[in-house]
């Protein structure tokens, strides 16, 4: 409890100190939280203007009787930039597969995910290639059934991403 509340409080501090930054032409590679699988992903945004970026994202996980494979690719739209922040929206399609342990045996599930998400990227003065992004917003995953979700990212889970 004790390190959560110290990062909270760094958050707050340090917020005033963060900086937009123009990302045209830029391609950024990091890790993100997938939010369905609790899956740590591999991330890569490019922003082919000022205004669109194009994401994708791969996780794997091949632990015995547990494995989980995430692959995704979407588009975001920036609405709103700030002196610190970009706010955007967007949308991510993805194909999603797992197995749980259940008795004596396994259970496979795979499928698609679609996500409706808006967020935010901001950027710490003189870290300026490096951008920390949180989302939110609402998905649905077909699987063996079809589910609707809420998705979430806490600053805890937030991605990270170096644009080069």
């Amino acid at each position: 409890m004790l390190k959560i509340t110290a990062l909270s409080l760094c958050m707050v501090v340090f917020a005033g100190v963060a900086q937009a930054k123009e990302l045209t032409n830029r391609l950024g590679v990091g890790v993100k939280t997938h939010a369905t699988l609790d899956l740590p992903e591999l991330a890569v945004v490019y922003n082919p203007s000022s205004e669109i970026q194009v994401t994708g994202g791969l996780g794997v996980d091949t632990q015995k009787d547990q494995s989980k494979f995430s692959v995704n690719a979407g588009i975001r739209r920036i609405v709103f930039k700030e002196e610190h922040m970009n706010f955007y929206m967007g949308g991510t399609l993805g194909l999603v597969n797992w197995e749980e342990a259940q008795g004596t045996g396994t259970n496979k599930q795979s499928g698609f995910e679609l996500d409706a998400v808006f967020g935010g990227e901001f950027f710490f003065t003189g870290l300026d290639s490096l951008g920390f992004t949180f989302e939110g917003g609402a998905g649905v995953i077909s699987a063996d059934d079809v589910r609707f979700r809420t998705i979430a990212d806490s600053p805890f889970r937030a991605g990270i991403i170096f644009y080069f």
